[in-house]
């Protein structure tokens, strides 16, 4: 077990708290209507699985019930940074 920060309570939690919900930073596009269906599709389902620095989305579900956003590495579940949405990450990949 480990723990994590969340920014919003400001306090470290148990992992069982959160829920991990996919990549983060992805723009939504502008006009879903005018979009064909590759592109919707590639939206919808298809998302980034680097190895080594990646940038996901999380919830806090059993605490504060709001989202926010982890850096962490794949390769050994480090978590960098813990930031609020709509921040700009400090921790980015080479």
């Amino acid at each position: 077990m480990f723990h994590i920060y969340c920014p919003h309570c400001a306090e470290y939690r148990e992992e069982e708290e959160f829920h991990a919900v996919g990549q983060a930073h992805i723009a939504r596009p502008a006009d879903p209507d005018a979009c064909s269906d590759k592109e919707w599709g590639e939206y919808m389902f298809f998302r980034k699985n680097p190895r080594g620095i990646h940038h996901e989305l999380w919830v806090h579900a059993a605490g504060c019930r709001k989202f926010f956003n982890i850096t962490r590495d794949t390769q050994n579940y480090d978590i960098k940074e813990v930031y609020k949405i709509g921040e700009k990450p400090s921790v980015v990949a080479e």
